[in-house]
Order: structure tokens, then sequence, then C-alpha cells
């Protein structure tokens, strides 16, 4: 098949472990016979210095002729004031936005090979495999929001229709029925109105999927159950807010941030799909940056926006492998233990592939 992907290198380490996937689709691509065309564009901190805007105009009509976006990372030190009027964050807002990108899809495993690396005891990573569904394009992140300045009020809304919970609410319930048959609705529904209308509709969205278990949990709750009880969950839909802090959570759980994907996705195959991990500007341009998110989240793209399941699944088999086999960057390597670059990861995933 022939598909046109959108790259958006963005800042920090992104070009770096960009380069790294397109050269494992490219891999992808000889091997299976398709034909991946790349476009590279603007977003996030170089952005704002190259034209004045986190997403230019040439970025958004690109990504319209496109099958599928490929994104890094944004940000870093240099525009981390959080009162700059403009900042690279707003860049993925109104990518998102744009495209219609409400359901984000970020799944979490555990991985044998990497258990020393995390905090809990291992019995508690046995079987943990969940997928968190976020909800991107309202809440609190999108709501009518005031600021004044120092010493002045300032608000942010929570706001929810009902066709907005529901949108993500059946992506969730599917997924469930491809997977273990349970979902975990996370709200705040004894203090939030917002979040009853969220409970409500879910409830109501759950009679058309009978072979689903739903249950519901306080976010404050469903924070401390990642930690203490990972391994009851299988499908968890959240708000925007709750599902970026949780699913950043239960990053803890894979051994580091940086093992991650995400897929953010519409009505349609459309998609952008980006490791969750952010710019890491103090290890940019060394080298040594992990592109197992990245990697991942290419598989997430194969997968959900160009229906190449044999093809996603070989390169989450081929991380698996290179992981198995002992080769480790510095975020999930033993202390004192060898490491391995950017580069060198890269080239063992594909020759596995």
């Amino acid at each position: 098949m022939k598909a046109n992907i959108m790259l958006l290198p963005g800042d920090g380490i992104g070009p770096e472990i960009l380069t790294a996937a397109v050269q494992v689709l490219d891999k992808v691509a000889s091997k299976y016979g398709h034909e991946f065309a790349y476009n590279e564009q603007l977003i996030g901190g170089i952005a704002i210095d190259k034209t004045g805007n986190p997403l230019p105009e040439e970025t958004l009509r690109a990504g319209e002729q496109s099958d599928a976006i490929l994104l890094a990372s944004v940000g870093g030190p240099k525009w981390s004031d959080p009162s700059a009027p403009v900042r690279p964050e707003q860049g993925l807002l109104k990518i998102r936005g744009h495209f219609g990108l409400f359901a984000n899809l970020r799944p979490v495993k555990t991985y044998p090979a990497l258990a020393q690396h995390v905090p809990l005891r291992p019995d508690l990573l046995e079987g943990v495999d969940m997928l968190i569904v976020r909800e991107l394009t309202g809440g609190l992140y999108f709501g009518e929001r005031k600021e004044q300045g120092d010493g002045a009020d300032s608000y942010d809304t929570m706001y929810y229709s009902v066709p907005e919970v529901e949108r993500v609410a059946h992506v969730a319930f599917k997924a469930a029925q491809k997977r273990r048959g349970k979902l975990t609705s996370v709200d705040k529904a004894n203090v939030l109105a917002s979040m009853r209308l969220w409970r409500r509709t879910v409830v109501k969205v759950a009679e058309d999927y009978a072979d689903v278990e739903l249950d519901h949990v306080l976010v404050d709750a469903c924070a401390m159950y990642l930690m203490t009880r990972p391994a009851s969950f299988d499908v968890i839909v959240a708000e925007n807010m709750f599902g970026d802090i949780l699913s950043d959570e239960a990053s803890v759980l894979a051994g580091s941030l940086g093992m991650l994907p995400s897929a953010s996705l519409g009505s349609g195959t459309f998609g952008l799909y980006e490791p969750v991990h952010g710019s890491a500007p103090d290890i940019a341009g060394k080298g040594i940056a992990n592109p197992i998110g990245q990697f991942l989240s290419a598989a997430m793209m194969l997968r959900h926006s160009l229906n190449l399941e044999t093809e996603a699944s070989a390169v989450e088999a081929a991380v698996d492998a290179v992981l198995d086999d002992g080769a480790r960057t510095a975020d999930i390597a033993v202390k004192g233990g060898a490491t391995v670059g950017t580069a060198e990861f890269t080239q063992a995933v594909i020759a596995k592939l």
C-alpha cells in the first residue's frame, strides 16, 4: 500500500527519535512491500522560533493531505514560561481540535525484563496490561478560562456535553470488547456536576454493550489503585486532565516514561501518534534517548490508520525481542550497567524485523 505520513519532529529529542522511527518504518515498508511518503513540518517551540506560531497553517494544510501524523515531542526550557502568550503546548491542543481527535489511546503493559526499574513489588506487576482512553478535546483543558495576571482572580472551566462523553465512551467500550471485556470509568462525580453528567452518560452508553463489565471509580481512588492493584484494570476511560495525569502515573508500571506510545483518534481512520514522554531537553543531541515510545507509536499508526496489523505486531515483537536480548538505553539500564544509544537500539530493532 501507499501512505502519506506527516512527520512532526518538534523539540528536544524529537528529531532524534523520529529519525529512528522513520528508519524502522522504512524497514517495514521494504519487508512488506509498502510505500511510505513523508512530509516533515513544524510544531512546538521550533515553530514559534521560525514562524511565531506553535502550529503554522502550513502544518495544518499538510496534515489535511496526509493519512496519519507521527509526532515526537514539543517544548523545552526556552519556551517554559507558563504566562507567555504563545507556548509550544498550544500547538498540541490546536492540532487535536482541528482534526477532531477526541480519543487518546494509551496502552500500558509491564515488561518482565524491566521489573527492577518499577518501584512496586514484583507480584503487583504480574498480568498488568491496560489501555487508558483519555478524552482529548473537551474538559478542563478546553473549557472557558480567565487569567488576569498577578493578584487577580482566574478560573478554568470543566465543561462536557452529552455527545462529547458518548463518543469517547463508545471508543472505550469497543476497545474493551476486543480485550478482556472490562471498562473502568473514572470521574469525580461526588463533587463535580460535569462528572455527574459523565457518569450518567457512560451508564447510558453501557446499554449498548451488554458483554462489557462496567465499573465507576473516583479519580483519586483510581490513582491509588494503579499503584496497589494495577492488574485489575483492563480499559480505563477518563476526562482530559484526569486521563493525562493517570496515564503518566501508569507509566511507572512500564519501567520508564520512554516506553509508552499513544494514538489520538477521531471518527475515522486518521490519527496522530506520539510517545507519551516530553522533549527531554537535558539529553537532546546526545544520542542516548529511548526511542521505544516512538517506535510503538509508529506501530499504533500502522494498526489504526493504515490497517496493517501484521506489520504493527512485528514492530512490537521486535522491540520486545531486543529488550529480552538485554539492550538498554540509559533510562532503563541497571545502575552501572551497559547501555546503548538511540542509533544502536534502532539498528537492533531493525535487525529483529
